[in-house]
C-alpha cells in the first residue's frame, strides 16, 4: 500500500509563490521518478514537473523557468517551488510516484492564481 499525501496549495496573486510538496509512504522500494501534474476546469491533466530518481528534471515549456522540482529521496517526497504564478497556472496539482509497474497519484491540492 502506498500512500500520498500532498499540501502547500492556496489562493495567491499572479506573481506570488508557493511550494508544494508530496510525501509519499508505504510499501516502496523503489521510486523510478516522481513529479506533478495538473488539470484546470475544462482541461486534460497536464505534466508540469518530473524528476527521476538520478535527479534529472522535466519541466512543461509553459513552466520552465518560473517551477523547480527537487526531491528527498530519504523521505521518499517530491516538491514543487512554484514562482513567477501566473492565472493559467490555476488547477489541481497532483502528485505522481512511479514505482515499478505501477503509478500512484495523490489527492491534489488547489492552487489558485488570481489577478
Amino acid at each position: 500500500q502506498v500512500q500520498l499525501v500532498e499540501s502547500g496549495g492556496g489562493l495567491v496573486q499572479a506573481g506570488g509563490s508557493l511550494r508544494l510538496s508530496c510525501a509519499a509512504s508505504g510499501s516502496i522500494f523503489s521510486i523510478n521518478a516522481m513529479g506533478w501534474y495538473r488539470q484546470a476546469p475544462g482541461k486534460q491533466r497536464e505534466l508540469v514537473a518530473t524528476t527521476t530518481s538520478g535527479g534529472s528534471t522535466n519541466y512543461a515549456e509553459s513552466v520552465k523557468g518560473r517551477f523547480a522540482v527537487s526531491r528527498d529521496n530519504a523521505k521518499n517526497t517530491v516538491y514543487l517551488q512554484m514562482t513567477k504564478l501566473k492565472p493559467e497556472d490555476t488547477a489541481v496539482y497532483y502528485c505522481n510516484v512511479e514505482i515499478p509497474y505501477r503509478s500512484y497519484w495523490g489527492q491534489g491540492t488547489q492552487v489558485t492564481v488570481s489577478s
